[in-house]
């Protein structure tokens, strides 16, 4: 059995302190969702599933070529919403704006680095967004969650930057998804 990890950035605490705000007033919604641990909350890049341990060094040197000589990444805050739409929701997610265009340019030069070891590039476009819960069952009713959106649409933050990628390895526990830290790539180094 693999390691079950992916490449994801850390948010800086103020960013982290806004989301806990805003995730502790949505919480109040009484929306079926199952939200995410704010300390749990972090930018997803690539989600890698499970991966062979031997793999782990080849991937830390392919990550290695990709972030080389690349500037630290500002983005903030954003906006809420859903995913896949209004009519099913399955994620509700806060977004994200600033260096969108070089982050996505990140995650696609990753994607491709990757990719010479079989890991097969993601086809839908990159949407820069951090998980804030996940719906449970079919949700109707879209008027509350329409309500919801609409009071947070203009959500925004101070910018922060991502300075540090890092490879995080997932347990599934019983009590939610336990992170640890494989390795750590720091951005403008």
């Amino acid at each position: 059995m693999g390691i079950r990890s992916f490449l994801a950035f850390e948010l800086a605490p103020v960013i982290k302190t806004q989301i806990e705000t805003l995730s502790e007033e949505l919480k109040g919604s009484n929306l079926p969702v199952r939200w995410v641990k704010p300390d749990n909350i972090h930018l997803t890049l690539i989600f890698l599933g499970d991966v062979e341990e031997n793999v782990i060094e080849d991937i830390k040197e392919k990550v290695n070529e990709a972030v080389k000589g690349m500037a630290s990444v500002k983005v903030r805050l954003k906006g809420v919403g859903v995913f896949p739409n209004l009519k099913r929701p399955r994620v509700a997610w806060v977004g994200l704006g600033g260096d969108i265009d070089r982050l996505s340019d990140l995650r696609d030069n990753l994607q491709s680095k990757l990719n010479a070891l079989g890991f097969i590039p993601e086809r839908r476009p990159f949407k820069p967004h951090l998980t804030l819960g996940r719906f449970k069952g079919r949700t109707s009713g879209t008027d509350g969650i329409k309500n919801i959106l609409e009071r947070y649409y203009e959500t925004k933050s101070d910018i922060c930057c991502l300075k540090e990628l890092i490879l995080f390895k997932s347990d599934l526990k019983p009590n939610g998804a336990e992170y640890t830290k494989i390795w750590t790539w720091t951005l403008g180094a």
